[in-house]
């Protein structure tokens, strides 16, 4: 089943339009057909103040759905939770996983904070779904599960850690992408694609059984990628490249301005209060 109409509205982002609060993050607010699901829900600073700005509800949520345990990801857990009392959560296990970033000698937690963990572990058991494995939440709609790295060119994007020691390096391996189908392809909302950008699409065109990719949108981590990282994530995306790309959040400067001059018209920066329509 393709899906007629979606509505993207960026929450959190880490720039936004005049009136909105930036945060280093990412949230998407999404309409697909009937179906409303927010899609991760930054640190939490921000959240319920730009959705009222946006005249977003978010207590019609129908899902919420987190890309991975990332505190700029999940930080506003008990804000979503507490807004949409009926809400269905579905996550990846390892979202619930103490993690750290190591830089300079000095580890930064970086993991879902006490709070979100707490709200998410209360929920009624039938309405958390927890999974390592790709799930419909729809008809036409599905998660990714755990994206598995098959080009040795991607990594995760910096220098993580499961141990504040920095002994045990984070796969991250509950990294996952949302998928919508459409008439016109796959349209993608990504987290902070630490499996790599291009392992999450064709994880994306695995589950869902489509090729083409219409949209995606979200983070694509390549603010710390080298040239060579770059120069081969856009030979990648050359042979099928989407229509539109509108990357967020971790992308980094010098990755979109590579994107952008590689695929002329097929770029637009995002900013926290920027929509989308497809369909």
């Amino acid at each position: 089943m393709t899906i007629p109409s979606i509505h993207i509205t960026v929450l959190v982002n880490d720039t936004a339009e005049e009136g909105l609060r930036p945060e280093h993050g990412l949230s998407l607010w999404i309409e697909a057909g009937n179906r409303r699901i927010l899609f991760d829900t930054g640190q939490g600073g921000v959240l319920a103040q730009n959705a009222r700005v946006l005249d977003v509800d978010l207590s019609t949520a129908d899902y919420l759905v987190l890309s991975h345990g990332h505190y700029d990801h999940t930080g506003g857990v008990p804000v979503a939770l507490e807004a949409g009392p009926a809400v269905q959560v579905f996550c990846h296990p390892g979202v619930f996983l103490r993690r750290y970033s190591i830089r300079n000698g000095t580890a930064k937690p970086v993991h879902m904070p006490e709070d979100s963990r707490l709200s998410l572990e209360a929920l009624p058991k039938n309405r958390l779904h927890v999974s390592a494995e790709p799930a419909l939440i729809g008809p036409g709609i599905g998660t990714t599960g755990a994206v598995p790295r098959d080009t040795a060119r991607e990594d995760t994007g910096g220098p993580f850690y499961l141990d504040p020691d920095g002994r045990r390096p984070d796969p991250l391996e509950d990294d996952g992408a949302l998928w919508f189908s459409t008439q016109y392809g796959l349209v993608i909302c990504a987290g902070c694609s630490h499996a790599g950008l291009i392992n999450t699409l064709n994880r994306c065109r695995q589950v869902s059984g489509t090729r083409k990719i219409h949209a995606v949108i979200g983070g694509f981590h390549l603010q710390e990628a080298s040239r060579d990282r770059l120069d081969r994530t856009v030979e990648a995306l050359m042979s099928e490249p989407p229509d539109l790309m509108v990357p967020c959040h971790c992308t980094g400067e010098n990755a979109v301005r590579r994107l952008t001059e590689a695929f002329v018209g097929r770029v637009r920066t995002c900013r926290a209060g920027m929509r989308f329509q497809f369909g």
